[in-house]
């Protein structure tokens, strides 16, 4: 497989350039570039800033997805679910991270907060039919097929 160049852009000190744990880990593991521990309230959430900016190559998205560990332990997870950082945005990458535990957590400076995936993201063509191709399922909706 060709090895794809992600340049970054470290903003301040603080930050730590995303990095993969293990050799076989799918995502890269974003930090908290914090000068300080921020309290992170039960039910609230808060932006937390990366400290870099990076250029995903054309063709492709970052996805910002909750560390498994994270969420399971602590509650703690990206507010939209799955954040996604287009080609062309070029601004500091941050983490609206939502604490859905019932207490109070604490997010340290330098913490594994988030990972990120960088997926393709086709060029698409949209075009209005009148008609759409038949297919088994048809148009059964939530829970149709049995699931």
């Amino acid at each position: 497989m060709d090895e794809m160049l992600l340049k970054v852009k470290q903003l301040t000190p603080l930050a730590s350039l995303p990095a993969q744990a293990s050799s076989g880990a799918a995502g890269f593991d974003l930090c908290a570039a914090l000068p300080e521990a921020l309290h992170l309230p039960a039910g609230e959430t808060r932006l937390i800033p990366c400290g870099f900016a990076m250029a995903v190559p054309e063709g492709y998205f970052a996805a910002v997805f909750a560390r498994s560990g994270l969420s399971t332990k602590e509650g703690l997870r990206p507010a939209n679910c799955v954040g996604v950082i287009d080609s062309d945005y070029r601004g500091e990458v941050k983490v609206p991270l939502h604490n859905d535990s019932g207490e109070e957590r604490t997010v340290e400076p330098g913490q594994r907060i988030a990972q990120m995936v960088l997926l393709p993201c086709p060029k698409v063509r949209i075009e209005c039919c009148e008609e759409l191709d038949e297919t088994e399922r048809g148009s059964g909706g939530f829970g149709s097929t049995g699931q």
